[in-house]
């Protein structure tokens, strides 16, 4: 978890981020729904969801600072947290070795290694996958499985959190009659903690939007301190963290942010909606941003943030 001694997430750490991977993403793209709302659609994204800002910006920072070491980058994920990692080490020649469950799909463990990652299959738990990545990241010459990688994480990480937040200016100025709220699917809070920070200091509310039985940030609202959560959705595959980051609940804490549960049914129909009547193929943690529903004349963005979904129940 983050330290709480690390300096709050800033508009100026986003507008760093934006600088510095700029030509490495792809831009949003932006498109009218009903009324006086647009799709984000991020899901266009490489690798296929957000995590791909994330995951540059990550790498970019540490390598102009030079603190990339040779044994590249490590990380305890087998979705798309894995494969942006995955991905922006292939894109600069750096390894990355992304630690997973023996239970993991094949079909992700295939496409891990299409991106050129070393996968290690470990234990039959993420906790145990997640354990593994430590140790192998360790610098400590008393473990003899210890690389020296830089270890990353899936969202809990200040740069990772300022990758995901330079979305927040690019629909701005995809939207030049303005907006009244940006609406996001919540899991670990990384994308949320980004895109709220910026949405706010533009003087635009933010909508975190999670399933009713996946909620680690409403939980760590109503509590008041980060707390572990039920995790039991259609959407956990992308929003099952068990706890929001520090930084995200302390963006929550700010005016202008709404916290918003939704029912697995809504989901379920928001994204079979997405594909009937505009053929967007998404995963049920996008839309779960869609099961909120924008208030009559309320201009609304909704991100529409991964599309790492199968397609067969779409048919």
């Amino acid at each position: 978890m983050q330290h709480p001694a690390t300096p709050p997430l800033t508009p100026g750490d986003i507008k760093a981020a934006a600088e510095r991977i700029a030509g490495h993403v792809r831009p949003v793209t932006v498109a009218p729904a009903d009324g006086h709302t647009v799709l984000a659609l991020e899901f266009m994204q490489h690798t296929g969801s957000f995590k791909a800002r994330g995951a540059m910006n990550f790498l970019l920072a540490h390598r102009e600072a030079g603190l990339l070491p040779e044994a590249g980058l490590t990380l305890a994920s087998g979705g798309n947290a894995g494969l942006a990692c995955a991905w922006a080490a292939r894109a600069h020649g750096v390894r990355a070795t992304v630690f997973l469950p023996g239970t993991a799909p094949p079909v992700k463990v295939a496409r891990l290694r299409s991106y050129g990652a070393e996968v290690r299959l470990v234990g039959t738990r993420y906790d145990e996958a997640r354990a593994a990545c430590a140790e192998f990241a360790s610098a400590s010459g008393a473990l003899a499985s210890a690389s020296g990688a830089l270890a990353s994480h899936a969202y809990d990480h200040p740069l990772i959190a300022a990758g995901a937040g330079t979305l927040t200016e690019e629909i701005l100025r995809r939207v030049p009659e303005g907006l009244d709220t940006l609406v996001v699917s919540v899991g670990g809070g990384g994308l949320f903690a980004g895109v709220a920070t910026a949405a706010l200091e533009a003087g635009v509310e933010v909508v975190a939007v999670e399933p009713e039985n996946c909620r680690a940030l409403n939980a760590a609202l109503a509590a008041g301190r980060v707390v572990d959560a039920a995790v039991d959705s259609v959407a956990a595959d992308s929003l099952g963290a068990t706890r929001v980051s520090e930084t995200a609940l302390a963006v929550a804490r700010r005016p202008g942010v709404r916290s918003v549960l939704v029912p697995d049914a809504a989901i379920v129909r928001a994204r079979q909606q997405l594909w009937d009547e505009r053929r967007l193929a998404v995963e049920h943690a996008a839309a779960t941003a869609c099961a909120y529903t924008p208030e009559p004349g309320e201009r609304a963005a909704i991100v529409l943030c991964g599309a790492n979904t199968g397609l067969g129940d779409l048919a």
